[in-house]
């Protein structure tokens, strides 16, 4: 782990949340957003008479679903400090320079980086599992850490 974070975690007494914690925080916000989708497009999905009709209803609302799942996250994590999935597992993210909510370009910058990860085979996510400070590409570009509450 980079010193400069291991002085400042053991210094202000703060302990990095588990990839476990973390996994489980993830799982809880996409149930929420995709049921928050399925329920936008119930009125669709209800009309469509096959399968392939649903595949592509689906495929056309997936730039609404990347704009819902960036708006979700930069708002959650610059107001709260964490989503509705951190908060029930009891981390947040900080900003390594203030160790406060991270600003709006701050959780701008992680939610779009997040969705990028995502669209990668989720390898952003795999790089913070081997991480020693679990930083994923997005805690990396926008130089933010999760910790425990």
């Amino acid at each position: 782990m980079n010193e400069e974070i291991e002085n400042l975690l053991h210094r202000e007494g703060l302990e990095l949340a588990s990839i476990k914690k973390r996994s489980l925080a993830f799982f809880i916000d996409e149930m929420l957003l995709s049921f928050l989708l399925i329920i936008a497009m119930s009125d669709s999905f209800t009309n469509a008479k096959t399968v392939e009709e649903i595949i592509i209803l689906t495929n056309n609302f997936m730039f609404e679903y990347l704009v819902m799942k960036i708006v979700y996250q930069t708002f959650f994590v610059m107001q709260y400090g964490a989503t509705l999935g951190k908060i029930a597992m009891k981390i947040r993210v900080i900003e390594i320079a203030t160790l406060q909510n991270p600003s709006f370009i701050c959780s701008f910058n992680r939610a779009i980086f997040r969705v990028i990860s995502e669209m990668f085979f989720y390898l952003g996510f795999l790089w913070g599992m081997m991480d020693p400070a679990r930083q994923t590409w997005h805690d990396k570009t926008a130089k933010t850490l999760v910790i425990n509450v």
